[in-house]
């Protein structure tokens, strides 16, 4: 079965002393330059990266919180979101619109655990 696509989503901006830190990692994650990396600070919350890996998704979340902000990741399958680290079903459980979470893979494995 395929593997579902994650999106990082970014939940808050961080403190003004530190901007130039999420600036910085927001860079990082989206390629983009520092000028819209600024405004899209302006936009909190939005989605950041879509459909990437679940290491990728949460590996840039873990970068966006480091350097201040807030981040969590969100499966496309379930629209699960969690934060980074927790994995889908971790904080809450993974409950899928038009199925059970045994229907869907990344909380298969979280209910293994």
């Amino acid at each position: 079965m395929e593997e579902p696509a994650y999106s990082v989503l970014l939940t808050g901006a961080g403190d003004a002393d530190r901007k130039l830190d999420v600036v910085r990692a927001l860079r990082s994650v989206t390629g983009l330059s520092a000028w819209r990396s600024r405004q899209l600070l302006e936009s909190v919350p939005l989605v950041v990266l879509e459909d990437v890996s679940l290491g990728v998704a949460e590996n840039a979340a873990r970068l966006l919180e480091a350097a201040g902000a807030g981040a969590r990741v969100r499966c496309t399958w379930s629209g699960c979101v969690f934060a980074p680290g927790s994995g889908p079903g971790g904080e809450q459980p993974c409950i899928p619109p038009d199925w059970s979470a045994e229907g869907c893979p990344p909380a298969r494995r979280s209910l293994r655990r």
